[in-house]
C-alpha cells in the first residue's frame, strides 16, 4: 500500500472511531434524511386519512448548480379548485365523525398536503404519508420500522402525479382513492395494486369520444392532447378505437403547459393548415387554459371542438373564451351530482384560517383581494380581517359547477369509512382492539357497496374503477354572452354495444352557432353504385369513388367493394340494385315478329287461294295432268309449312320447343315427298312412252300414296326417336349478352336435329335429281322444269341457312330459321303452282287436252 495515502486513511479511521463512540453514548434513532414535509391541514383522530392536492398550479423554475443543497420548491399561482376538493374531504370527514351509524365512537383525522402539481413533490409527500416526520428510537438489534401513519390517501387530482404517488405507496398497500385521475393506465393492478378511483377510467371515455365522433360522421379529425399520462394514454385509446370505427387522424399533436410558446404556436399553425374541421382535445383544464389564450390571439374560429371531461364542463374555461372560439363544443362530462350541505360548508372558509398557515393567508388575500395588516387602501386591495363573507363573491372558488368532482371526493372518504366500519366490526360500538394494516383496509374497500345520502351507489370493479357513465355536453351560447352547458345525451358503458350512446330530443348548437352538423371528412361519401378505392400513400379515410362494373352493384354508402348480381339478374343504370335480366325471344309484338307472322299468314292465304283455284278447275286438263291428288296434298303440306313457322314465334317452352322442330321436320318431309311423287310421276310418264315400257302400272295412285306415306313415316320415326332419347328443351343463354337472357330451344340431341335436316336434304336432293332428269320434256309439258327451279331455290335456301343460323345471335337465329322455312315454302308454291294458276285464270284457251299433249301423248294419260 502506498505511503502517500496514509493521511487519508488515518482520517477515515478517526471518523469511524468518533461515530462508534457517539453511538455508544446516545440512544439509537431513525431520522429522516432531508427536509420534512409539513401538512398544510391536519387534525388528530383515531384513524388518519391522507389528502394530496395541489393548492398551487405551478412553481418557480430554479436552475441547480449541484454545488449546494437545492432550495425548497417555491409554489406559485393559487388553484381555488383544489381548495374546493380539500373542503369536500373535510366535509365528508365531519359528517362521518358526527354520524352515529357509521364508525360510532371513532374519530377520523387528516393530513392534507400541497404538491404544487409537481411529481417530485408528490413522491416526497407519499413518503411523508407513509413514515411521518418524527424520529424513531430503535432498541439494540431492533429494526427501523413502524406502522404507517395514514389508513388511506385521497388524491391526487391529475393522472401523472397519481401514478407517482401510487407507485410509492402501492408498495406498502396503502389504499389511494383519486377523484379525478382518469388515465386508463392506473387500472393496471400489477403496477398500481392499491389504486382506486371514484371517477371513470379513460378506457371508457376514449372509446365514448371515438363513438361520438363517428356518430356525427367526422371521419377526418385533428387531435391535440396533454403531454402526460392523462393525455397520451387517453389519446392512444381514442386512436385505437377510432381506427376500428373508420375514423382517421389528420394530425395528433401534444404539449404541456410549461412548454415554450413556440411549440404551441406551431400547433396552431398545424391546425390552420389542416383540412379537418373537427378537433378532439384530450387536455387537462390547465393546458386548455394555455391553449385558449393562443387560439384567441390567432382568432382560430370555425372548428368543431370535441372535449374530454377535464375541461368540457369547466365554467372557468368557458369564461376565458372571450372570442367564443369553443362555442358549439361537444364532449363528455361526469354526471351532475348534488351533495346537500357541501356548498355551505365550502363557502365557510373561516375554519381554514384557524390553522394560522401562510398558505391559507395567501388564499384568503387572493379570495377577497385584500392584504392582512395593511392600512392603506389601494385600487385593488383592502384590509383583511379574517371575518369576510363570501356572499356575493364570484370567482372559481364560489363556482359550484365542479360539484360532480366534489362528489367524487365525498364518495372516496365514505368508501374508506365504510371499509373501516367493516374491519372494526362496528355495530353500536367499534372494536378498537383490531390491529389494522393497510392491506386489510384495501381488501375491504375493494368489496364495499353502499349508497350515499343522495342515492348514489358506490362500488369498485376488479380494476378499482367505478361504473362508467357520462353526460354528453354541448356548449350553447346565451344572449348575454355566456355559455350554457346543455346536456344532449348520455353514454353508459354498462349498456350493450351499439346502445351505449343515446341522444335526447335536444337541439345541438354547432361551431359558429350553426344548426347544421359540420362536415369533417377527407373524402365525400361514396354513393350507392360506387365503391371506395384508397388513395395511394394516404390514410384509409382518403379515397376515390369508382363506379361499379357492369353486373355489379353496391347498395350502401361507402361500400368497400361491389357485389356481383345473381345469375339471372343484372345491375341497373345506377349500379345500386340488381334487376331481373330481360328475357329475349322473338315475340309477336316486335316488328320482326310481326313481319314474319304476316309473311306466314300471307303464304297460308296464298296456298289456300291456290287450293281454291285448283278445286274450281279440278276437271280441267291442266289439273288432271298434274295429278290433282298429289297437288292438293302438296298444297295442304305447304299450308302446314307456313303455319309451323308460327311455332317459332313467341315465348318458348319445353312443349313449343319439341313441337316446332318435329312439326317443321314432318311437314317439310310431307311436302318434299309430294313433290318427289309428282316428279316421279312425270318422269315415269315420260319413260312409259318408250316402246316396250309399262312403268306406270308400278307407279299408280296407290303407289304414289304409299310412297308419300313411307317417306313421311321415316321422318316421323326419326322424330319419335329424337323426342324419346333427348328431346329439345327450353334453355337460357347467359353468354351471348351480359344484360339479357336469351330464351332458346336447345336441340337436346344434335344427332336427332341433323338427322331430321339430313333426311329433308336427302329427299330434296333426290327430288332435284329426278326433276333434272326430266328437264328435256316437251315445252308444252313444263312440270319438271318448275319442280327443278323449286328444288334449286329450296336447296339454295337451306344451304345458306346453315352458316347464317350458326352465326346469328339470340332471336335472330330463330328468325333465320323462320325465313328459311318461309322462303323454301314460297319457292315451292310459286314455282310449282303459280304458272298453272296463270294458265287457268288468264290463259284458259291453253287449258285443253290437245294443248297439253302437243305432239306426244304419254301412255295412260
Amino acid at each position: 500500500m502506498s505511503t502517500q495515502r496514509w493521511p487519508e486513511q488515518s482520517f477515515a479511521l478517526l471518523q469511524l472511531f468518533l461515530w462508534v463512540s457517539f453511538s455508544l453514548t446516545q440512544e439509537p434513532l431513525c431520522r429522516q434524511i432531508g427536509d420534512p414535509e409539513i401538512p398544510q391541514l391536519s387534525r388528530d383522530g383515531d384513524f388518519i386519512l391522507g389528502g394530496v392536492f395541489y393548492f398551487h398550479s405551478s412553481w418557480k423554475s430554479i436552475e441547480n448548480n449541484y454545488t449546494q443543497k437545492p432550495p425548497p420548491l417555491e409554489c406559485i399561482s393559487l388553484n381555488f379548485r383544489e381548495f374546493q376538493f380539500a373542503q369536500a374531504m373535510l366535509f365528508a370527514i365531519e359528517e362521518v365523525n358526527n354520524s352515529s351509524d357509521l364508525l360510532p365512537g371513532i374519530s377520523l383525522g387528516y393530513k392534507i398536503y400541497d404538491t404544487c402539481g409537481a411529481i417530485t413533490r408528490s413522491i416526497k409527500v407519499a413518503l411523508a404519508l407513509n413514515d411521518g416526520d418524527e424520529s424513531v428510537s430503535v432498541a439494540s438489534g431492533g429494526r427501523c420500522s413502524r406502522p404507517v401513519q395514514v389508513q388511506a390517501v385521497m388524491g391526487e387530482t391529475s393522472s401523472s402525479p397519481s401514478t407517482a404517488l401510487a407507485t410509492v405507496i402501492g408498495a406498502f398497500h396503502i389504499p389511494q382513492i383519486s377523484h379525478f385521475a382518469t388515465c386508463a393506465c392506473l387500472s393496471d393492478k400489477t403496477k398500481y395494486p392499491s389504486f382506486l378511483r371514484t371517477v371513470p377510467s379513460d378506457y371508457y371515455q376514449s372509446r365514448a369520444l371515438a363513438h361520438l365522433v363517428k356518430h356525427f360522421g367526422w371521419t377526418w379529425v385533428g387531435a391535440v392532447r396533454t403531454n402526460d399520462d392523462y393525455g397520451n394514454n387517453g389519446m392512444a385509446a381514442f386512436t385505437e378505437t377510432a381506427e376500428q370505427l373508420g375514423v382517421c387522424l389528420e394530425y395528433s399533436v401534444s404539449f404541456f403547459r410549461t412548454d415554450p410558446l413556440e411549440k404551441i404556436q406551431k400547433i396552431i399553425k398545424t391546425m390552420k393548415e389542416s383540412t379537418a374541421k373537427a378537433i378532439v382535445a384530450f387536455l387537462s383544464h390547465r393546458d386548455m387554459e394555455v391553449l385558449i389564450h393562443e387560439l384567441s390571439d390567432h382568432n382560430l374560429t370555425g372548428y368543431q371542438w370535441v372535449g374530454s371531461e377535464s375541461w368540457v364542463f369547466d365554467s372557468q374555461i368557458a369564461a376565458m373564451d372571450k372570442k367564443h372560439i369553443l362555442d358549439g363544443a361537444i364532449g363528455l362530462s361526469i354526471p351532475k351530482a348534488q351533495v346537500s350541505g357541501l356548498r355551505e360548508f365550502i363557502l365557510d372558509v373561516r375554519p381554514l384560517m384557524s390553522s394560522n398557515n401562510e398558505l391559507f393567508t395567501k388564499f384568503w388575500e387572493a379570495l377577497f383581494q385584500c392584504k392582512f395588516k395593511k392600512k392603506q387602501l389601494t385600487e385593488f386591495h383592502k384590509d383583511c380581517t379574517g371575518n369576510e363573507d363570501l356572499t356575493g363573491v364570484e370567482n372559481s372558488f364560489t363556482d359550484m359547477s365542479l360539484m360532480p368532482i366534489l362528489n367524487n371526493v365525498y364518495k372516496g372518504v365514505y368508501a374508506v369509512a365504510h371499509a373501516l366500519h367493516s374491519v372494526l366490526s362496528c355495530n353500536k360500538t367499534c372494536n378498537n382492539n383490531v390491529k389494522l394494516d393497510p392491506y386489510t383496509i384495501l381488501q375491504h374497500i375493494q368489496k364495499i357497496r353502499f349508497r350515499t345520502k343522495e342515492g348514489d351507489e358506490v362500488y369498485f370493479n376488479e380494476n378499482g374503477d367505478p361504473a362508467a357513465k357520462y353526460e354528453i355536453i354541448n356548449w350553447q351560447p346565451r344572449e348575454n354572452g355566456t355559455v350554457s352547458f346543455v346536456r344532449v345525451g348520455v353514454y353508459d358503458a354498462s349498456f350493450p354495444a351499439g346502445a351505449q350512446l343515446n341522444f335526447q330530443n335536444t337541439s345541438i348548437t354547432w361551431t359558429q352557432s350553426s344548426p347544421q352538423v359540420p362536415v369533417s371528412v377527407c373524402s365525400e361519401k361514396c354513393r350507392p353504385g360506387t365503391r371506395k378505392v384508397l388513395q395511394k400513400g394516404k390514410p384509409v379515410c382518403c379515397y376515390d369513388c369508382i363506379r361499379c362494373a357492369e353486373g355489379e352493384i353496391s347498395n350502401s354508402t361507402d361500400a368497400v367493394s361491389c357485389v356481383r348480381c345473381p345469375h339471372e339478374s343484372w345491375s341497373n343504370a345506377r349500379r345500386d340494385a340488381c334487376v331481373k335480366k330481360e328475357a329475349e325471344f322473338l315475340s309477336f309484338e316486335e316488328i320482326m315478329g310481326i313481319l314474319l307472322t304476316s309473311a306466314a299468314l300471307l303464304g297460308t292465304s296464298l296456298t289456300a287461294a291456290v287450293a281454291l283455284i285448283f278445286y274450281r278447275h279440278r276437271k280441267t286438263a291442266l289439273v288432271r295432268a298434274n295429278n290433282s291428288e298429289l297437288s292438293f296434298l302438296l298444297l295442304f303440306s305447304l299450308t302446314l309449312c307456313f303455319l309451323c313457322s308460327l311455332t317459332f314465334i313467341g315465348r318458348p317452352s319445353d312443349w313449343s320447343c319439341m313441337l316446332r322442330h318435329t312439326a317443321f321436320g314432318i311437314t317439310f318431309v310431307l311436302c318434299i315427298s309430294c313433290v318427289l311423287g309428282k316428279t316421279m310421276v312425270v318422269l315415269m310418264a315420260f319413260k312409259a312412252t318408250l316402246p316396250g315400257r309399262n312403268v306406270m302400272k308400278w307407279f299408280g295412285p296407290v303407289q304414289q300414296r304409299l310412297s308419300v306415306l313411307g317417306f313421311t313415316l321415316v321422318q316421323v320415326i326419326i322424330c319419335i326417336l329424337w323426342l324419346s332419347i333427348s328431346p329439345p328443351f327450353l334453355s337460357k343463354n347467359f353468354k351471348e349478352f351480359k344484360d339479357k337472357i336469351i330464351l332458346e330451344c336447345s336441340l337436346g340431341s344434335a344427332v336427332g336435329f341433323w338427322a331430321v335436316l339430313g333426311y329433308i336434304g336427302l329427299l330434296a336432293l333426290l327430288c332435284f335429281t329426278f326433276a333434272f332428269l326430266a328437264r328435256k320434256l316437251p315445252d308444252n309439258f313444263n312440270e319438271a322444269k318448275f319442280i327443278t327451279f323449286s328444288m334449286l331455290i329450296f336447296c339454295a335456301v337451306w344451304i345458306a341457312f346453315i352458316p347464317a343460323y350458326v352465326s346469328s345471335p339470340g332471336k335472330f337465329s330463330v328468325a333465320v330459321e323462320i325465313f328459311a322455312i318461309l322462303a323454301s315454302s314460297f319457292g315451292l308454291l310459286i314455282c310449282i303452282f303459280i304458272p298453272k294458276c296463270y294458265v287457268m285464270l288468264l290463259k284458259p284457251e291453253k287449258n285443253t287436252k290437245k294443248n297439253m299433249m302437243g305432239n306426244w301423248a304419254p301412255k295412260g294419260f
